[in-house]
């Protein structure tokens, strides 16, 4: 009997709690909000030149705001980078893939469950990260309201709900990335070479977004999808970036998806 994609999902998924790069990234997620926090604690002071950041001593819930800012430049990328380049192309470092086909395993259902687990990784870096910023900062700073984008105070209750839709919306093209990623890892197979190039790309993308004469382009490149969160932290909520943030990673991530997808299913494994 043909393993369906939900067990081939949990084979993966095991694959990555035995390998180290896994718990390198999710412990980046929480060690960085940590750290933060910390700095912010013993050096006093606060990044007053971002959005948030003049607030990080008023309440707790500006800290995983203001380390999204952050985190777009190169922490979440490397993060995502970190399993999305190694899971196909770990495979051909360790000459397994001829035997999971051994197993009565359809290509279709090992990619499936491959970009599956590449985005649960995603998601729990994500809400670790969330987690424990929120965690660290309420204690640091209290449970107290927060200040909008448009000077608007909401209630702590309602800013720990903006807190984690902006998460969610973050999410978006941070599973964008983890396509690219999956797309290099099929196609270099080498761990390494993906991993440096999907960050690179993600970097590539938000140097384009810095040129001069190239503003026209700055509403479409990934890296502007970043900042869609904040529409959540206007009154009323500007749903427009948000909208936006998703058809565009959508023209990201999936011709990747689609294309890594094709790669994986007609490559040669016999002679391998």
């Amino acid at each position: 009997m043909t393993p369906g994609v939900l067990t081939v999902y949990r084979w993966e998924l095991r694959k990555l709690r035995a390998q180290k790069r896994t718990y390198l990234g999710l412990g980046a997620a929480a060690a960085v909000p940590i750290i933060f926090v910390v700095a912010l604690a013993t050096q006093g002071g606060g990044p007053n030149d971002v959005a948030f950041g003049r607030y990080v001593h008023d309440t707790g819930l500006a800290i995983p705001l203001v380390l999204l800012l952050f985190g777009s430049v190169w922490m979440f990328p490397l993060i995502t980078a970190l399993v999305a380049g190694d899971i196909v192309a770990a495979e051909d470092r360790h000459g397994t893939l001829k035997t999971i086909l051994t197993r009565s395993v359809e290509r279709e259902q090992i990619f499936a469950a491959k970009a599956l687990a590449t985005a649960s990784y995603a998601i729990l870096a994500i809400v670790i990260m969330g987690v424990v910023a929120l965690a660290a900062g309420i204690l640091a700073s209290g449970f107290n309201p927060i200040t909008t984008l448009t000077g608007t105070k909401v209630s702590a209750n309602r800013g720990l709900g903006l807190v984690w839709a902006s998460l969610l919306i973050y999410l978006i093209p941070i599973l964008s990335i983890a396509c690219i990623g999956l797309l290099f890892s099929t196609l270099f197979r080498n761990s390494g070479a993906a991993v440096v190039s999907t960050l690179m790309f993600s970097l590539l993308v938000q140097l384009i977004g810095i040129l001069p004469g190239l503003s026209g382009l700055h509403p479409y490149l990934l890296s502007t999808q970043f900042d869609a969160w904040q529409g959540f932290l206007r009154v009323p909520v500007d749903w427009a970036p948000i909208v936006r943030a998703i058809w565009v990673c959508a023209l990201y991530a999936l011709p990747a998806l689609a294309a890594a997808a094709i790669v994986f299913l007609r490559r040669d494994v016999a002679g391998e």
